[in-house]
């Protein structure tokens, strides 16, 4: 008689076993409590690279736009990065290469935006019939799809013998026109006379 009556019991234990691995998994795999909140992204960093180089190219499959940077560190909730030694060079059929480089700078997610920081510099190699010109100043913003580099900042400009200074700076490198903002000074060398300045 006791032999039936746990025999009979066997499969009331084995089924309350598995009832109890049954909820167990169910807890286990059950998302946790504002699990399914969407949390704000935070402004830390989500990837690095060193020594960081992008191209943007035409249709033709010709380098446009050169990027590169020692150091990259992106952030995840505006979509920019940091960039270390950063220098933007572009390159255009039959146009001087420009070269703006800085000590720092950051750059925007789809790459349209660049600014430039601490000992800013603007290189436009000689070529042309236009002999070399460099800007210097604290911060250049570079609008990559304008083809514009333009600062708020005093600026130092050199275009061959000629030298000015001014509070601020538009350089539109498709025009090549160069426009300087308040309190422009300076000298012109009678070589630069004909050269498109203006303010």
């Amino acid at each position: 008689m006791n032999r039936f009556r746990w025999t009979s019991l066997i499969p009331v234990l084995v089924m309350a076993l598995l009832a109890g691995v049954t909820y167990w998994l169910l807890q286990a795999t059950k998302p946790r409590e504002n699990e399914d909140v969407v949390r704000p992204k935070s402004h830390t960093p989500d990837y690095f690279a060193d020594n960081f180089s992008v191209s943007e190219l035409d249709q033709s499959g010709t380098t446009q736009y050169r990027l590169t940077a020692q150091k990259l560190i992106h952030y995840e909730d505006t979509e920019t990065s940091d960039l270390t030694m950063p220098a933007i060079r572009a390159f255009q059929p039959g146009k001087p290469i420009v070269t703006a480089t800085g000590e720092w700078g950051t750059v925007n997610g789809d790459a349209s935006i660049v600014d430039l920081y601490d000992h800013a510099r603007i290189l436009r190699a000689a070529g042309d019939g236009d002999p070399q010109m460099q800007a210097d100043s604290q911060h250049f913003r570079v609008l990559v799809n304008d083809d514009v580099i333009e600062t708020e900042k005093p600026v130092k400009l050199q275009r061959g013998l000629s030298i000015m200074t001014a509070d601020g700076m538009n350089y539109n490198n498709v025009t090549r026109v160069m426009q300087l903002f308040g309190n422009v000074r300076g000298a012109i060398a009678a070589s630069d006379a004909s050269g498109s300045i203006s303010r």
